[in-house]
């Protein structure tokens, strides 16, 4: 059953009309979407799967650095350990924005890393190998971008609140992108390196939960 609840703004001849489920609370944070045209069941559908990526993406690059080794792989080692940190940060940014919009992660752990499709990020059959291991990067961040990248496409325009963590999210995706390419290709990606690891230069504002202070 649904109802009408109509917000009348004293200074404006608009008045906002919102449609609600009489049977829940009447959340205008969600209804205001729907009216902007924004399939929010599906958006929440995409920030869990994108959550499941990045946790399950941190959990494999642990793995993958810790096998980096030998002169080579100390300097490979600190790359990853930014994207590794960096990913961990994207899972933590988009968490409360999937709770705000109704959804929640899953129950059993297992059904979360599942569902990340992340196997390919396992070591590979020579576990040292760097360039083996470089090109696994790469293809957990190139994915990871697609991924965000489509969240900002739906919610451009329509919900701000998303799209300003998924655009700043997108941005370190495209960052990581850059270094692996340089790495395995010899491409310049004009990369500094950070401050210091975790940084997180564009989500740090969405993960606050990270701060040491």
């Amino acid at each position: 059953m649904k109802f009408l609840k109509i917000f009348y703004n004293p200074r404006s001849k608009l008045n906002t009309i919102i449609m609600a489920d009489s049977d829940g609370p009447n959340v205008v944070g969600i209804q205001v979407l729907k009216q902007n045209g924004v399939d929010v069941d599906e958006l929440v559908k995409l920030l869990i799967y994108n959550a499941s990526v990045e946790f399950t993406a941190y959990y494999y690059f642990t793995n993958l650095r810790a096998h980096c080794t030998g002169m080579e792989g100390e300097g490979i080692k600190g790359v990853i350990e930014d994207a590794r940190l960096e990913d961990l940060s994207h899972f933590e940014s988009c968490l409360e924005r999937i709770y705000q919009l109704g959804g929640t992660l899953p129950n059993d752990a297992t059904e979360f890393i599942k569902m990340s499709g992340c196997e390919f990020l396992q070591l590979p059959p020579a576990k040292t190998d760097l360039k083996a291991i470089l090109e696994k990067c790469l293809k957990a961040e190139q994915g990871a971008l697609v991924n965000w990248d489509k969240i900002c496409k739906m919610t451009i325009g329509k919900d701000p609140a998303t799209y300003d963590i998924a655009k700043d999210i997108l941005a370190e995706e495209i960052e990581h992108e850059s270094w692996f390419l340089e790495l395995i290709y010899g491409r310049p990606s004009g990369h500094m390196r950070r401050r210091y690891s975790g940084e997180r230069p564009h989500t740090q504002k969405h993960s606050r939960a990270l701060d040491m202070s």
